[in-house]
C-alpha cells in the first residue's frame, strides 16, 4: 500500500521555476539556443516553427526578465541576437535528460 503525505508544501523556488520553463514555447527556446547558439529573432522564429512571430517575442522578454536569455547587439551592425546567460546555460544537463526522457517514453506517433 502506498502512504500518501498528509500535507505537501510547495517550494516557492520549484513553482517560480515551472511558471517559466512549464510555458508553452520556453523549453524549445531554450533548447534551440543550447543547441544552436545565439540566434537573430528570425532564425530562431523558423526553428520554433509553430509559434508566432508576436508570442516568440513574449517568449523572449519573459525569458529575458527571469534571466535566462539575453539580447545582444552585434558589433559594427544593427542587428541583434538572442543568447543564453550563465543561468541559462545551465540547463544543459537538464535539457539532456528531458530529452532522453522522452525519447523513452513517448512513442513518436504521440508527437
Amino acid at each position: 500500500m502506498v502512504k500518501i503525505a498528509d500535507s505537501y508544501e510547495q517550494c516557492p523556488f520549484f513553482e517560480k521555476t515551472f511558471s517559466i520553463l512549464g510555458r508553452k514555447w520556453n523549453g524549445l527556446i531554450i533548447d534551440v539556443l543550447l543547441t544552436e547558439g545565439p540566434q537573430r529573432f528570425k532564425d530562431l522564429a523558423s526553428k520554433v516553427q509553430r509559434c508566432s512571430d508576436r508570442v516568440l517575442v513574449e517568449r523572449l522578454k519573459e525569458l529575458e526578465e527571469a534571466g535566462l536569455v539575453q539580447k545582444v547587439s552585434l558589433e559594427d551592425s544593427c542587428r541583434s541576437c538572442y543568447c543564453l546567460t550563465d543561468s541559462g546555460e545551465d540547463l544543459r544537463d537538464i535539457m539532456r535528460k528531458l530529452h532522453r526522457w522522452s525519447v523513452k517514453w513517448y512513442d513518436l506517433e504521440d508527437c
